[in-house]
C-alpha cells in the first residue's frame, strides 16, 4: 500500500511540476500529511534532486502551509514568473491557494472548551476530506483553520456548532492568524542520536522505558510508526510518542568531551 502511495504521490507532483512550466501559472496538491510531505522528500532524494535544491522537473516549489513549521502542508509548483518572495506576497494579499478561516464562538461566556480533536470532528462531519483540511491552530477562545479554497464557503456557510457551542466562522486574512505552536527549547547530550536515545532523552526514560515505548508501536516518526529504536533521526524530524507529546528533532551541534553528542529538540508545549 505504501508503494501505491508512493507511485501515486510521484505521479502527481511529476504532473503537477510540468504543468505549472507549461502553462505558466501555480499549481499545488492538497494539504499533505507529515508521512506524506517525508515521502516527497524521498521521491526527490530517489531522483537525485539535492536537498539544497528548490526545483523539480525545473519548475521552483515550496511546502506551504499557511505559516511558517506548518505540520500540514501543499507542495506548490510557481511558474517561471514568479519566486517564492512574490508568492508568499500574493498569498498573504490575496489567498488564492489556502484559505485561513477564524472561528470562534458566538457567546464567548457560554462556549465550551474545544479541543483540536473537536474542530477536526466537526470539520469532518460537513463531509470535507481531511487533505482539504491544513493544520487547525487553536486558542482559548477561537481557533484558525487552514483549508483548500474549494471547501472555504462550505465551512462558512455550514460550521455553526461545535459540541454545544454555537460559533460562527468566516474567512479572514492570514496576517490576522495570532496563534502559533508553542515550543521549548531543551538541550543536553546523548549516547547518540538512535530514536530510542532521543525519545529517553527527551522524556527523562530509561532506554529500556524507550524501547517498550517503541515495541508497543507508541512512537512515530514523520507521521510513521517506528519499529525500531536503533533507527538513527535526521534533523527536522517530527516525532510523536502515544501518551508523551511530540517534538521536533534539530540534530546534533557538537560533542562533549568524553564524545556523546550534544544535541536539541524543540518540544511542543
Amino acid at each position: 500500500m505504501e508503494d501505491k502511495n508512493r507511485d501515486f504521490l510521484s505521479g502527481r507532483i511529476k504532473d503537477l511540476a510540468n504543468r505549472a512550466y507549461q502553462n505558466g501559472f501555480v499549481t499545488h496538491t492538497d494539504f499533505l500529511s507529515v508521512s506524506e510531505i517525508a515521502t516527497f522528500h524521498q521521491i526527490l532524494l530517489s531522483e537525485k534532486v539535492s536537498s539544497n535544491s528548490t526545483q523539480y522537473c525545473g519548475t521552483e516549489y515550496l511546502l506551504y502551509g499557511g505559516y511558517d513549521e506548518a505540520e500540514r502542508a501543499m507542495v506548490c509548483f510557481l511558474p517561471d514568473y514568479m519566486d517564492k518572495e512574490s508568492f508568499l506576497s500574493q498569498e498573504q494579499d490575496q489567498q488564492s491557494v489556502l484559505c485561513c478561516i477564524k472561528v470562534s464562538p458566538l457567546n464567548a461566556k457560554f462556549s465550551d472548551e474545544l479541543s483540536h480533536r473537536d474542530y477536526l470532528g466537526s470539520l469532518m462531519n460537513l463531509g470535507i476530506e481531511r487533505d482539504q483540511i491544513g493544520d487547525i491552530l487553536t486558542g482559548e477562545d477561537k481557533a484558525y483553520v487552514f483549508t483548500t479554497m474549494d471547501v472555504s464557503e462550505i465551512i462558512c456557510r455550514e460550521l455553526v456548532r461545535i459540541k454545544h457551542t454555537s460559533v460562527r466562522a468566516e474567512i479572514v486574512n492570514q496576517r490576522e492568524c495570532d496563534i502559533r505552536p508553542k515550543f521549548e527549547e531543551i538541550s543536553g547530550s546523548v549516547a547518540s542520536e538512535r530514536t530510542d536515545a532521543i525519545v529517553a532523552f527527551v522524556y527523562h526514560l530509561s532506554r529500556a522505558e524507550a524501547q517498550r515505548l517503541i515495541e508497543s508501536e507508541s512512537v512515530f516518526i514523520d507521521g510513521r510508526t517506528a519499529f525500531s529504536g536503533g533507527y538513527d533521526l535526521k534533523a527536522g524530524a517530527r516525532v510523536s510518542v502515544r501518551g508523551h507529546g511530540k517534538f521536533i528533532y534539530e540534530g546534533p551541534s557538537g560533542t562533549t568531551r568524553k564524545g556523546r553528542l550534544f544535541v536539541s529538540v524543540k518540544l511542543f508545549i
